[in-house]
């Protein structure tokens, strides 16, 4: 069996040596490296040169081009049986490669091998961990000691809900190992990648459209957030940054009464989903929840603003987006909320703060991760890689 390795990269060489470097090291040869180099003005070239594995790889765009079309340039290039997508910033496991090709044997070429992970910031990336943070990420499908096939009703079942915002599985593109025959099929939809957010986009299709998942509930790649990652952007509330990290949001006209002020966050989520309607809609009965998603960015829009981190002026734009039965339904209460902390001491707003934290969350619906205390601390994701302490293999 011959895997695939992507690594897409754009300015990113110091991160983009680590992530080559745990592909390198696993115990399985049979396996390429993709890099696209999305226009970097670092010497990504002469690295990949300095390695002197022909199993490496080099492409190149002319210029910078979204992130969603440099994933296809990578795919494109690839010729493996099976394809995982690996962020320059991120790391396979140790055995991850011989891990995989057990579980394709044994279990007669599955379309999708659906794997847990980790997910890795790196020291100061993630609020309140200046220390940096290691933490299971998981793939939202149970804790079970042994891979499993995931039923097909529930596979189609977590597809739809994310048209109605709802997220109850991982959507990153690194837990999943694609086979080239389900690659094919994706295919007759266009590009593989499609949207702002592609692995939203390209992980819905699969679960819609995959007819054997394999889920392997064990952490086998490390997903990496650094100060050069949309996760940094997100988690810092620096919209405007990860916005121009991806390179890719393209708002269509038809929809620009229908988009509200707020989070990249949904609105990208909003146009994978209407890509996956335009390619699978009339087939399967496909409908995009735009009352929802608007709520979402209501209640995302006010949260902010009472949390400190928004300006009066961005609550003005986003009511006057409003209709007025949205200003009726969620307006109204908010003004109260604001009354209530004019004439209350910090202690009550601290609280209020907390209930509203919950609220949203309830409302939101979506499985979402936690941060815990890391165990011991890590300098980079190389040490990640050395630092594990059982084979995935084993």
């Amino acid at each position: 069996m011959r895997f695939s390795v992507l690594l897409p990269t754009h300015n990113r060489l110091e991160y983009l040596r680590l992530a080559i470097e745990t592909v390198r090291r696993q115990d399985y040869p049979e396996w390429e490296i993709v890099v696209s180099d999305n226009a970097s003005e670092q010497d990504v070239a002469g690295f990949v040169a300095g390695l002197h594995d022909p199993r490496i790889r080099y492409l190149r765009t002319e210029r910078f081009e979204s992130v969603t079309a440099n994933w296809n340039l990578a795919l494109d290039a690839s010729s493996g049986d099976y394809v995982v997508m690996l962020g320059d910033d991120d790391a396979l496991m140790p055995g991850y490669l011989r891990r995989i090709d057990s579980l394709i044997t044994r279990y007669n070429l599955p379309d999708l091998v659906y794997t847990g992970a980790y997910l890795y910031a790196y020291p100061g990336v993630y609020p309140g961990y200046p220390d940096g943070l290691l933490n299971e990420f998981p793939a939202c499908f149970g804790t079970a000691p042994e891979p499993f096939w995931l039923d097909l009703a529930r596979a189609r079942r977590v597809a739809r809900q994310l048209l109605d915002f709802k997220r109850k599985l991982g959507l990153n593109m690194q837990y999943s190992v694609i086979s080239r025959r389900l690659i094919d099929v994706l295919r007759q939809k266009g590009p593989v990648f499609q949207s702002p957010f592609p692995d939203y986009y390209t992980t819905c299709a699969i679960f819609l459209t995959a007819h054997r998942i394999l889920v392997e509930p064990r952490p086998m790649v490390a997903i990496g957030i650094t100060r050069k990652s949309y996760g940094f952007f997100h988690y810092n509330h620096q919209e405007r940054g990860g916005i121009d990290f991806l390179n890719s949001l393209v708002v269509p006209e038809r929809l620009t009464s229908t988009i509200l002020p707020g989070t990249n966050m949904y609105t990208s989520w909003l146009l994978a989903m209407e890509s996956i309607t335009a390619n699978y809609g009339d087939e399967l009965g496909l409908r995009v929840n735009y009352r929802r998603y608007r709520m979402l960015q209501i209640l995302y829009g006010y949260s902010e603003y009472f949390r400190g981190r928004s300006s009066t002026a961005a609550v003005r734009e986003l009511t006057s987006r409003m209709s007025r039965g949205e200003r009726l339904a969620y307006g109204t209460a908010w003004s109260i909320i604001a009354l209530v902390l004019k004439l209350t001491p910090p202690v009550v707003h601290r609280l209020i703060g907390g209930a509203m934290n919950r609220s949203t969350r309830v409302l939101r619906s979506s499985v979402e991760w936690e941060p815990s205390t890391a165990k011991r601390t890590y300098r980079d994701i190389l040490e990640v890689f050395e630092g594990a302490t059982w084979p995935a293999a084993a």
